[in-house]
């Protein structure tokens, strides 16, 4: 992957950050497994699953804090 997808984590609202988050989160399976068919198996099992789920937001929450931190939480906006 040689483009540049992620030229800052500075975003000018909390929820432009949180769709940075979500972005994060998403590049993160996508660079873990390049394969686009085992991904679309894959997610015909989390799509369905409580537990993985909820660690799939957590996730996302984690990316957030990062994001937040990054535009300290967002306090001169």
């Amino acid at each position: 992957m040689t483009e540049t997808w992620l030229p800052s984590l500075q975003t000018p609202t909390p929820e432009a950050g949180y769709a940075l988050a979500i972005k994060l989160s998403r590049m993160a399976v996508k660079m873990t497994q390049p394969d686009d068919a085992i991904r679309q198996e894959l997610r015909a099992i989390y799509e369905r699953n409580a537990a993985m789920l909820v660690a799939i937001s957590a996730v996302v929450a984690t990316n957030f804090q990062t994001v937040a931190a990054a535009n300290n939480y967002w306090k001169d906006k």
